[in-house]
């Protein structure tokens, strides 16, 4: 993986803002990856005036849908892979749930959060980024859905299911489903999807100093120490996860 301590993007300052219903959107995106070949989905279109460009999936949220069910959804209609967030050893500053415990499972929290004018700079965007993988073969037959039917979003990531025991579900070789024609309106359905390595992704979505890359990034190397963390526990005594702040 790329050398990116001195170029990652940074948080800007906290800041004060307010908007009323009616002046902002919820979206959210995600980098789905498919652990057992260390690559990660990338999209990729057609401008005009950029030319042929690439993005990690995502969209607003449906009225009434969880951000988190929004990442999804959006990550399989912009893609053809369906998807569900893989929870991971991210710091982060929610807090536990009540009653709070030592050692914490680990949770799908956005990795980053970004915001930016929408519908010519009248609303302002506020986009969640979500880390997920694609599903395991026996998961796809049961979310197959009729063209007039809703979405079906996948079962959560099992809790207490070791990466390891997640992997052991697919064949040698096993490459993920691609669903063609899932795009919800014409610019999505011209959209291309790409499995490709790590470091391929992160140069295709504009380098370490770009959020994009950074989601990628972050995901790798969370499923990385979530690999560490459950191989030690596995062989030792437990292993706390990153301390939780808050």
């Amino acid at each position: 993986m790329p050398n990116s301590a001195k170029s990652t993007p940074k948080s800007v300052a906290p800041t004060f803002a307010q908007y009323a219903a009616e002046d902002f959107v919820q979206g959210a995106g995600v980098a789905i990856f498919h652990i057992a070949s260390e690559r990660v989905v990338v999209c990729s279109a057609v401008d005009r005036r950029m030319g042929k460009y690439y993005f990690l999936p995502k969209g607003r949220r449906d009225a009434g849908e969880d951000t988190r069910v929004g990442a999804e959804r959006e990550g399989f209609e912009e893609s053809g892979y369906r998807n569900r967030l893989l929870p991971l050893p991210t710091i982060h500053h929610q807090p536990q749930a009540h009653p709070r415990i030592t050692a914490p499972p680990m949770t799908a929290e956005p990795v980053w959060i970004q915001m930016m004018p929408l519908v010519r700079h009248t609303k302002q965007y506020l986009l969640f980024w979500y880390i997920a993988e694609t599903l395991p073969p026996d998961l796809e037959p049961l979310l197959v859905s009729k063209p007039d039917e809703p979405y079906k979003p996948p079962p959560p990531y099992p809790v207490g299911l070791t990466l390891k025991q997640r992997l052991a579900m697919e064949p040698e070789g096993y490459e993920p489903v691609h669903h063609e024609g899932t795009g919800v309106d014409e610019e999505e359905q011209a959209y291309e999807s790409h499995l490709v390595n790590i470091e391929e992704a992160m140069m295709l979505l504009g380098g370490t100093s770009s959020v994009m890359a950074d989601v990628v990034r972050r995901g790798w190397e969370g499923i990385q120490r979530r690999q560490k963390l459950e191989e030690e526990e596995a062989g030792g005594p437990a292993v706390e996860s990153p301390e939780q702040v808050g």
